[in-house]
């Protein structure tokens, strides 16, 4: 019959099937996935690099390289800073040395009789023996 209900409901039916909103589906979405993951690795990344210095660096710093070579590294430049001190002392003194006998007669004269052995004409070397 055409005026029959059984006729109008598969129409009906038809219309009550389209949905109203968003149906949930049993797959995450995609876009909420990527925010999560995001999240846990905004998260995570810093997380992973503090663990990572506090394992690393008291390794570093105790290490035969680290903190013991420092040491020795801080003494030896004690000791060539001291020395290099000590040796531009020698070189000013070498310098007014170098300025007395380009300059000075008697430091010529000196240098003469005490490093050479040299002595005037009229002058006698008495030596002694010890």
């Amino acid at each position: 019959m055409p005026g029959d209900a059984r006729e109008r409901e598969p129409s009906a039916a038809r219309g009550s099937l389209r949905p109203r909103g968003r149906a949930r589906s049993a797959a995450p979405e995609p876009e909420g996935e990527l925010r999560t993951a995001a999240h846990t690795l905004a998260w995570l990344l810093p997380f992973m690099l503090l663990v990572v210095a506090i394992v690393a660096v008291p390794l570093r710093i105790l290490d035969e390289q680290g903190l013991p070579r420092y040491r020795v590294l801080s003494d030896e430049l004690r000791e060539v800073d001291a020395t290099n001190q000590r040796l531009e002392r020698e070189v000013r003194a070498l310098q007014r040395e170098v300025e007395a006998l380009e300059s000075d007669p008697a430091a010529i004269e000196r240098v003469a009789r005490d490093e050479l052995g040299m002595i005037r004409d009229d002058e006698l070397v008495f030596q002694f023996p010890e």
